[in-house]
């Protein structure tokens, strides 16, 4: 049974602008994705939540001073990122390293996020359960759990 959850940040739970080369932190709007906050409220009740961002350059703070800008962050138990963890992301070490962190087994842990090379199939790789994020519709992968809404996880 799942009982943390592990989101991806830009397009999973906040929209990302990649024209935009500041931490997301200092951008003049931000926003949360539909459905974001009610969904990190829901599972909140139940289960840990953290953040495992790809992020390059923005530390644990910077991630967090985003999240408090769009309300998010009183759900959020933590964050997960290059500058914490030494490991890029996109790779099976990243989530295994949280599994570790964390003192779960992997199999405990649960990743929701957009892009499947470094959100799915690493975190498929350390032993996670996965969910994709796949607001636009695209074909599903076998052996890949989608969602086209984030409210379809509660």
């Amino acid at each position: 049974m799942t009982k943390t959850y592990l989101f991806d940040w830009g397009d999973t739970l906040m929209v990302d602008d990649p024209n935009n080369q500041d931490k997301m932190y200092l951008w003049p709007n931000v926003e949360a994705i539909a459905g974001a906050e009610e969904t990190l409220k829901a599972l909140s009740a139940d289960h840990t939540i953290y953040i495992a961002t790809s992020a390059e350059q923005s530390t644990e703070a910077d991630i967090q001073q985003a999240f408090q800008r769009v309300g998010l962050d009183r759900y959020i138990n933590g964050y997960f990122c290059r500058a914490n963890l030494g490991i890029e992301k996109n790779c099976a070490e990243f989530y295994l390293a949280i599994a570790q962190e964390l003192g779960e087994e992997p199999a405990e842990l649960t990743m929701v996020g957009d892009v499947l090379d470094k959100d799915i199939y690493p975190a498929q790789k350390a032993g996670l359960k996965t969910v994709w994020f796949n607001p636009n519709g695209e074909a599903v992968p076998d052996n890949v759990t989608s969602i086209s809404k984030l409210e379809e996880l509660i």
